[in-house]
């Protein structure tokens, strides 16, 4: 039963993985700061929302540790966590700043990492 159950949450984990990378997933966030940047909080709820959509799957909890400044190439990474500890990270980079519009692509990693013991 407990093997059903982690096959059950590796395979959402990898078919986020596989949506966020088939998808190409991306976002944008308009800030209303004068150096363009999207905050941690913002960021991971947007990460979230474009990761569910490309998946059909519900929205998962994402974090991600700091705010992401609008310059063309920067990156974060941020980490999916299932419901049963297992994680993913996600890269986010800036691809564009269009005044304070700041677009941005997603790509998870191919693997998860299993639940801390």
């Amino acid at each position: 039963m407990i093997k059903s159950r982690l096959s059950a949450v590796t395979w959402t984990l990898s078919a986020i993985a596989a949506g966020a990378l088939l998808v190409g997933c991306s976002g944008s966030v308009s800030v209303g700061n004068t150096d363009p940047k999207v905050s941690k909080g913002k960021l991971a709820d947007t990460v979230a929302e474009q990761l569910a959509a490309s998946t059909g799957q519900a929205k998962p909890d994402v974090a991600c540790p700091d705010d992401l400044v609008g310059k063309k190439g920067n990156t974060t990474r941020c980490v999916l966590t299932a419901a049963d500890g297992s994680t993913l990270g996600v890269t986010v980079t800036v691809t564009s700043v269009e005044g304070k519009n700041v677009k941005f692509g997603i790509k998870a990693d191919d693997t998860p990492s299993p639940a801390a013991s």
